[in-house]
């Protein structure tokens, strides 16, 4: 068999030449019998053949080792952390580099176990942080979060929308079906009526209803036009951390997660209104008034030092014109605008009407003539009914009920199948 030089490869590994001063289990252990009996180190490597070095070193280590292997990385330690750093811990790559830059064939495991207490520091690295404590700049963070709620005896995914305010931790909390661009205006102007102010400056992530190209490198992120002029209305500047690093609106995401875990633990809600009812309390009788673990005093105490900083609303109405569509009457005498059916007078079934949706009302037109005017549904899959669309078709044998409040949106349709087939008839 052809000898075989240390470091040299053979079928893709390392092969290491053993050295001769390795020793068996058995020699090992006569090793430490005759120093038990007295017997020096010299006197050992005598009786052993082998050099008292090895006879010290065994030793020393009290225990057999099946090759005390000479560190073939020695004095590159320095230039180890440099590569391993710069080429963000790819053990691999310092492989490679070992032998284009020192002429070493080294095993990935033999590097791996070298840099070990490097890569344990890089991991430390990605994930530390060093606590910011804002300052008082009146800087509010948003985010949405989801959760499911039981609304209507229906296991419903509710997007919350939590606006907080970096230095005194004052929170406001509204529930929303989607997270369109929509809810996050809603969600602020929302906010901004509740602190009765508008902050300098709005910490946001990169979503898509927001950001248009997030931040790359030194390239400042692109902003949606609508959320320019948005911000430029109410009169705030946007702000958008950097991709994959929630941490830096982190107030804000941990106050998502008590909102979630404190104001929605074991509740139900009969609807949307209950829903919204429920969070207006929670907020005035718990997040509001409860001492903050970071700050150690109440939100609202600390929020009356922020609050002369911020710019007043007063009274401006909601940003943007009301939204027009068209929609075609169905039979069963109602419009569909995002899985919710609003009535319309049974005259008109088979027609085209106009539509006008703002954040409180849907108004129904037919050739300019108002015909219809309803309140928004806030859920999915509801219906709002006036009782008087439905006068004068002689099929129903009673009125269809409409209860004044916004328990009505949720109701079965069940009672309206039977108009559906009268009407195919």
């Amino acid at each position: 068999m052809p000898k075989v030089q240390e470091g040299t490869m053979v079928s893709n590994k390392t092969v290491h030449k053993v050295p001769q001063n390795m020793k068996t289990r058995a020699e090992v252990q006569q090793m430490s019998q005759l120093q038990e009996q007295g017997h020096t180190p010299y006197r050992i490597a005598q009786v052993l053949g082998c050099s008292r070095n090895t006879v010290v070193r065994y030793l020393r280590l009290q225990r057999w080792q099946p090759w005390l292997r000479r560190r073939c990385l020695a004095g590159l330690e320095d230039w180890l952390e440099e590569c391993f750093l710069h080429h963000d811990g790819n053990a691999a790559v310092l492989v490679q580099e070992l032998r284009r830059q020192h002429g070493l064939e080294v095993s990935l495991r033999t590097v791996e176990r070298a840099v070990r207490p490097l890569r344990q520091r890089l991991r430390a690295a990605r994930v530390a942080c060093v606590r910011y404590e804002t300052a008082l700049d009146a800087q509010l963070q948003i985010d949405f979060g989801s959760k499911q709620v039981v609304i209507g005896e229906q296991r419903s995914r509710v997007f919350v929308f939590v606006a907080t305010f970096s230095f005194s931790r004052r929170q406001f909390v509204a529930a929303y079906s989607d997270e369109s661009q929509r809810s996050w205006f809603d969600g602020l102007e929302r906010a901004f009526r509740h602190f009765d102010g508008v902050p300098r400056t709005v910490l946001m992530d990169n979503a898509r209803a927001l950001v248009s190209q997030p931040r790359r490198g030194n390239r400042p992120p692109v902003f949606h036009e609508r959320l320019v002029a948005f911000a430029k209305y109410w009169g705030f500047e946007p702000r958008a951390c950097k991709p994959h690093r929630a941490q830096t609106k982190g107030k804000d995401e941990r106050s998502v997660g008590y909102v979630k875990s404190n104001a929605f633990a074991g509740h139900t809600f009969a609807s949307w209104g209950a829903l919204d009812r429920h969070l207006e309390s929670w907020l005035q009788t718990v997040a509001d008034r409860r001492i903050h673990g970071s700050t150690g005093v109440s939100p609202l105490e600390r929020f009356a030092l922020e609050q002369p900083m911020l710019t007043p609303v007063a009274g401006r109405p909601s940003f943007g014109a009301p939204t027009e569509l068209v929609r075609r009457v169905s039979r069963d005498c109602a419009i569909v605008l995002v899985t919710n059916q609003y009535s319309v007078p049974w005259q008109l079934v088979g027609e085209q009407v106009r539509v006008t949706v703002t954040e409180e009302l849907i108004r129904i037109f037919h050739q300019a003539q108002s015909v219809a005017t309803h309140p928004r549904c806030r859920g999915r899959h509801q219906r709002q009914v006036d009782a008087a669309h439905f006068q004068g078709l002689g099929i129903l044998d009673r009125p269809v009920q409409v209860v004044p409040t916004e328990e009505s949106c949720i109701r079965s349709l069940a009672a309206y199948q039977q108009v559906v087939e009268e009407l195919g008839r």
